[in-house]
């Protein structure tokens, strides 16, 4: 039941939001188009509910040609790029992804694909929640824990889905929305999480088989 609920006031609350920062989203767009050619929105494909793929927008803050998908090279960041994400304007358009029912506010963060790919059954449990803005993983040290940890606390969200739960996340979250501490992951410690990710799983994985 409470899951519908959460849904409606999803819907409601990303249509307001997207109505008051309207003019804010305009400036942005505006800002980023005259420094860079190139699209205004960064898309990229996300992995969500039950493991289903969509497209997670976010206003570019990026070169045209950076790579995000090139682990060796760190992302080349643009003038306003900086400023955007240091004030997590570039967040703004997810508003839409709520709407659309990709995310919700409040639930595990949405990962690039590859990250899927080296969850265990138990780990993909992460997946049986729409993902969200801001998660317990996010409100417990952001990315100042270990992707185990991260996952771990996901987890727990999962198993105790509910609207206190997700008041919990919302008190934790207004604890450290005025630090960047942990706000921020370069390529290379997402390299290094899935290569953490990958060995964890092996090596728990050899462990069970020997049992």
């Amino acid at each position: 039941m409470y899951k519908y609920i959460k849904r409606f006031i999803d819907i409601v609350l990303s249509t307001l939001l997207l109505l008051l920062f309207m003019i804010p989203m305009i400036i942005v767009s505006i800002c980023i188009k005259l420094e860079s050619n190139g699209p205004i929105l960064f898309k990229q494909t996300r992995t969500g509910y039950k493991g289903k793929q969509f497209t997670l927008y976010k206003f570019r803050s990026m070169t045209v040609d950076n790579n995000v998908l090139d682990f060796s090279k760190e992302n080349t960041i643009t003038k306003v790029g900086k400023f955007i994400r240091k004030t997590s304007l570039d967040e703004l358009p997810q508003f839409i992804n709520i709407l659309k029912g990709d995310m919700s506010f409040i639930g595990p963060r949405p990962w690039i694909i590859e990250y899927a790919k080296l969850f265990t059954a138990k780990q993909r449990k992460r997946l049986d929640v729409t993902p969200g803005i801001t998660g317990l993983a996010q409100a417990s040290g952001r990315n100042d824990i270990s992707i185990i940890d991260k996952i771990n606390y996901d987890l727990e969200y999962v198993d105790n889905f509910s609207f206190l739960m997700d008041l919990k996340v919302i008190f934790k979250t207004l604890k450290i929305i005025f630090t960047k501490q942990g706000a921020d992951i370069n390529k290379s410690e997402i390299a290094n999480e899935l290569d953490k990710l990958k060995e964890y799983n092996l090596t728990n994985n050899l462990i069970t088989s020997l049992d």
